[in-house]
C-alpha cells in the first residue's frame, strides 16, 4: 500500500475529506504524515485527534526556507512517502522540497486554471461574477499553480449569489474529486 502525506495550513475540509475517503475505503492508501506549517490550526488539531501521524512547525522557527523544507524532507523520507497531497497548504513549496519530491507533489486550487492563479481565487471569481468557476488539480512546480493539469472541473453559478454559495458549490466538488484523482495517481504508481 502507498503512503501519502497531507500538507494543509488551514480548517483543512480537504484533508477532513480524504481521511474519511480512506477510512471509508474509498482511497486505497495508507495516510502516513500530516503537516500543517500552522500550529494553531484547526486541520492539524483534527488530524492529532484522528490519531494520525500528525505534526507542524513554522518556516519563521527557521534561519532559512531551505532548512525548513529541509526538515520536511525528514519527516516525509522517514513516513516513506509516495505522494504528497497539498490540501490547503498555503505555503509556496520552494526548490529544496521540489528537487526531493518534484513529480509527487499534487495540489487542488479553486479556479479553472490558468485562471486566478494563487490566493483568494473563490473571493476574486466572485467579485468578477465568473461562471462557470471551477477546480483545477494539478502537479505543483517552481511556480504559483502553474505545474502540469491533472483534472478540471467546471461548476456553473447563477449570478446574483452570495460568496458563501459559491464556496459551497466549489469545496463540494473538491471533495467528491480529489480522492478520485488520488487514487488514480496512486494505482498509477509503480510498485
Amino acid at each position: 500500500m502507498k503512503n501519502i502525506a497531507v500538507f494543509a495550513s488551514g480548517t483543512g475540509t480537504n484533508f477532513t475529506a480524504i481521511y474519511e475517503a480512506i477510512k471509508q475505503k474509498e482511497i486505497d492508501v495508507n495516510l502516513a504524515l500530516f503537516f500543517s506549517d500552522k500550529l494553531k490550526s484547526k486541520s492539524l488539531e483534527n488530524a492529532k485527534a484522528y490519531g494520525l501521524n500528525a505534526i507542524g512547525f513554522s518556516l519563521k522557527d527557521f534561519e532559512s526556507k531551505v532548512l525548513f523544507e529541509q526538515a520536511i524532507i525528514k519527516a516525509l523520507d522517514e513516513a516513506k512517502i509516495d505522494l504528497v497531497v497539498l490540501a490547503g497548504y498555503m505555503k509556496i513549496i520552494g526548490p529544496t522540497l521540489l528537487e526531493a519530491y518534484g513529480g509527487k507533489i499534487i495540489n487542488i486550487h479553486p479556479s479553472l486554471l490558468p485562471a486566478y492563479r494563487g490566493k483568494d481565487a473563490i473571493i476574486r471569481q466572485h467579485r468578477d461574477m465568473v461562471s462557470p468557476v471551477g477546480i483545477s488539480i494539478h502537479y505543483v512546480d517552481a511556480g504559483v499553480d502553474t505545474g502540469s493539469i491533472i483534472h478540471q472541473v467546471p461548476i456553473d453559478i447563477k449570478y446574483p449569489t452570495d460568496l458563501e454559495n459559491v464556496e459551497e458549490a466549489i469545496h463540494k466538488v473538491e471533495h467528491q474529486t480529489y480522492k478520485v484523482i488520488i487514487n488514480q495517481i496512486i494505482k498509477g504508481m509503480k510498485s
